[in-house]
């Protein structure tokens, strides 16, 4: 459970720094941006495996950049399904789920894959 709630958190941080970035995706509060993490995790765990099956073929010949297309889209779905979310336009959305990812992805290097916080040590040794 508590996995699940950090995974939440960062989604939502995603999800701010990318409003905070790129002008075209805003909250009106932080309750809209938390229900909007919430929706986009529930689009990519049901909508986006879906997805990317179908687009395969399109997926292989662009070498996996229509990924980003698949990941635009779940965001600017996410924007209709969430009251107080915006993303306007696809390059808002491409730039959005661009920065999005980098943010998972770098705070997701800090959690196990049981969804505890893992911690990194550095030993030094000097001769």
């Amino acid at each position: 459970m508590f996995g699940l709630l950090l995974r939440w958190a960062i989604v939502s941080a995603g999800l701010w720094v990318a409003a905070a970035l790129i002008s075209g995706i805003s909250f009106s509060s932080t309750g809209a941006l938390l229900v909007a993490a919430l929706v986009l995790g529930i689009l990519n765990a049901i909508v986006r495996p879906i997805l990317i099956i179908l687009t395969l073929p399109v997926t292989v010949v662009t070498l996996g950049l229509f990924l980003f297309v698949i990941n635009a889209g779940m965001l600017k779905l996410t924007s209709a399904m969430v009251d107080g979310f915006q993303v306007e336009g696809f390059w808002s959305a491409v730039f959005g789920a661009l920065v999005l990812s980098l943010v998972s992805l770098v705070l997701n290097m800090f959690i196990s894959d049981s969804g505890g916080i893992t911690s990194i040590s550095v030993d030094i040794h000097r001769s």
